[in-house]
């Protein structure tokens, strides 16, 4: 069953009546320091989030880390089989180092908003919060609870370095979940997203054998000019299958210029659209490591971060309708696109989990000192979330997905 028109208008309502609080939240949560290795600030943004999951009657588990911030996961609990378990995902690290709130305080000109952050992603947690909210004030949820079996809502504490202590804990919840909406914020045009590359970031270490360059440099093998022929090489593999990209992005060795450089290091970035292209273009890179131009050269390849590509299942083809739909019923245009960056939604994605992504309101610059968030988005996208949650709910389609 559709929701109807009065249903759309009380939540849209409520949404619009929580927006100065939503704002108040925005400014003190930007104002924090909480780059993921700033774990007294993440933990702080972390304890906050706790507080608003309990009072809007989740049960709240903190699962904590020695090295980065606590994860934060609340769940709201059903009646069992009532209905859809769906999996909420919306992160709470930054990239900014520690003084940067204090630097570029929050502030609102000409209806944007900017500070570190505010895009990325505070404006999606606060969405999340905010939609669920809404959700649970309406009529007939009032005292029956959330139309769900299971709502769970994980804040992850350290998404902007590949989510190492919290993919574990999202990845046991997905796997247990029928549905997943990741909270990163929409496209600057406004589009919501359904697929995002794959990513294999990697470190190669050469290793040659130094020298006197000018009393014999025969005898040397230099890791530099190995290396220097690597750069070339794995640029060319750039586009060898559809969607692939290459990037070498640092690059350092040697250590005098008047010595055969024993050493140098390249960090890799690999990109593409489909699971089985990634592996092609990985094992296209060890392939070319087991032969370097240089004699007597060696190459490691070490795996820094990875992520399976976020490919548009056709479940998630059919989230995405409904929130297109929704979108139009409530006065705007959305679409679902393709994009290169990672996030959550390649985990839970490449489990085959229904997923969609850039629900958050519109913002862009991200990860620079001109991020910002257009604040007359924030009503229309949280209620849109609010929406699709309930639609999810309804649908008898997304019923018959159930996980066991």
């Amino acid at each position: 069953m559709t929701l109807s028109d009065g249903e759309l208008s009380a939540l849209k309502t409520t949404v619009e009546a929580g927006l100065p609080t939503l704002l108040d939240e925005l400014r003190g949560l930007t104002s924090i320091d909480c780059g993921s290795y700033t774990k007294a600030g993440v933990d702080e943004v972390g304890g906050w989030v706790a507080d608003r999951f309990r009072g809007l009657g989740a049960d709240v588990e903190v699962h904590p880390h020695d090295t980065f911030g606590e994860t934060v996961v609340g769940t709201w609990t059903g009646r069992s089989g009532a209905g859809p378990r769906v999996l909420l995902i919306g992160h709470m690290d930054t990239v900014f180092d520690e003084g940067t709130a204090a630097a570029r305080p929050f502030r609102i000109e000409d209806d944007i908003a900017y500070a570190p952050g505010v895009s990325d992603m505070k404006g999606g947690l606060l969405t999340g919060i905010h939609a669920v909210e809404a959700l649970s004030s309406a009529a007939d949820h009032s005292s029956t609870g959330l139309p769900f079996e299971r709502l769970t809502y994980v804040a992850n504490p350290d998404e902007e370095i590949g989510s190492p202590s919290s993919t574990p804990i999202i990845r046991d919840i997905a796997r247990r979940s029928d549905v997943c909406l990741v909270l990163e914020g929409a496209r600057a045009n406004g589009d919501i997203v359904s697929s995002r590359k794959g990513i294999i970031d990697a470190r190669l270490a050469v290793h040659g054998r130094a020298a006197h360059a000018g009393v014999e440099p025969e005898k040397g093998r230099s890791a530099i000019l190995a290396a220097a022929h690597l750069v070339t090489a794995l640029h060319e593999l750039t586009g060898r299958w559809p969607g692939v990209t290459v990037n070498v992005g640092v690059i350092g060795g040697g250590t005098r210029p008047n010595v055969v450089a024993e050493r140098a290091m390249l960090e890799i970035d690999l990109r593409a659209v489909r699971a089985a292209d990634l592996a092609a273009v990985e094992e296209a890179v060890l392939e070319m490591l087991t032969a370097p131009t240089v004699p007597d050269v060696t190459v490691e390849m070490t795996t820094l971060h990875r992520w399976q590509p976020m490919e548009k299942l056709e479940r998630s083809g059919h989230l995405a309708e409904t929130a297109i739909a929704l979108a139009q019923r409530l006065g705007f245009s959305t679409r679902d696109v393709a994009t290169g960056g990672a996030s959550d939604a390649n985990t839970t994605s490449g489990m085959g989990v229904p997923s969609l992504d850039g629900l958050g309101p519109i913002g862009g610059l991200d990860h620079s000192p001109g991020e910002y968030l257009e604040v007359g988005s924030i009503a229309p996208r949280t209620t849109l979330l609010a929406a699709l949650l309930w639609s999810i709910a309804r649908d008898p389609v997304i019923g018959s997905w159930r996980v066991d």
